[in-house]
């Protein structure tokens, strides 16, 4: 008859030698001893310990995030005491909290289907030298100083860098804990129109009435009465009440916006359209930017 006794001792031995066969290689040796806790815990948890041991020198090793190889991406698997107990947990690595130190500005910010490249929009990196440019960069860095009245309509050339000047401006009042929201709006139409039964209201809400906004390409939309009259004229009336400053971005003039904003599959609606635009030039100053193609740059 196999005794109780018999297994434990026999599950002892077992671990005690794979736990001395885990000591032979030096970097486990090295890891464990230091962190001063006893062998016959130790040796319970080797498996788990020669993982965290793994991870331990790799960041011995490491340079910056990129070079990470560990589980995950920029975290340590360390172990600790707690109540005499031992438990694991992930550790953020230096270079990892140095890269949420300087982005964290970004938790002011919601894009809302933007490239994710326009998340490191840096006014730092904007080209200033272009004399095309120079008016409405001048007009930005005063908004950054004073950040309220009205918003920018800016339009002009594909690819003139519209919508990185405003994104970086977003992204510069967000270090100042001013909270923004920037929508790509052909796609945010599509977007919210497919949420209608999960989170439609909390996205429509948001927009509305967060304090800085940008509605980026406005006019690329395929028009229809909803989009226009239960959606764009919501946001504009409810920014325009609260006086919200809000920024626009377009190929089109606001005159050539109009036209575009009156052709439903209704037929031509140019009072409804008037209506979009009234409150578009109570809420924001028109200016024109051409310059050339910045989409091969570090903008665009």
């Amino acid at each position: 008859m196999i005794k109780i006794s018999d297994i434990i001792e026999y599950d002892q031995k077992n671990l005690k030698d794979s736990y001395n066969e885990a000591l032979k290689n030096k970097d486990f040796k090295e890891f464990v001893s230091k962190l001063k806790i006893s062998d016959d815990i130790l040796m319970k948890y080797t498996s788990t310990l020669e993982e965290c041991s793994n991870e331990y020198h790799n960041c011995l090793n490491c340079s910056n995030l990129s070079e990470c190889k560990n589980k995950m991406l920029g975290y340590v698997y360390l172990p600790k005491m707690a109540n005499k107990i031992m438990q694991f947990h992930y550790k953020p690595c230096k270079y990892k909290l140095n890269q949420d130190k300087k982005y964290n500005y970004l938790k002011n910010v919601k894009y809302y289907n933007l490239p994710k490249n326009y998340m490191e929009a840096s006014w730092d990196k904007v080209d200033k030298r272009l004399a095309s440019r120079k008016e409405t960069i001048l007009w930005l860095n005063n908004f950054i100083n004073n950040p309220t009245g009205k918003g920018l309509y800016l339009t002009g050339n594909f690819g003139c860098g519209k919508t990185y000047l405003i994104v970086a401006t977003f992204n510069e009042l967000a270090k100042q804990n001013i909270k923004s929201a920037i929508i790509f709006w052909p796609e945010f139409l599509r977007d919210l129109k497919s949420s209608f039964d999960s989170d439609y209201d909390e996205k429509f809400e948001y927009v509305k009435n967060v304090p800085l906004l940008l509605i980026d390409d406005l006019g690329a939309e395929t028009v229809s009465s909803w989009s226009r009259d239960e959606i764009l004229c919501s946001i504009l009336q409810n920014r325009m009440d609260n006086d919200l400053p809000t920024f626009i971005t377009s190929n089109l003039s606001i005159d050539n916006l109009e036209q575009h904003l009156a052709q439903t599959k209704d037929g031509v609606e140019l009072v409804k359209a008037k209506r979009i635009i009234e409150r578009i030039k109570y809420l924001t100053i028109e200016k024109e930017m051409i310059s050339k193609n910045m989409r091969n740059n570090k903008e665009g």
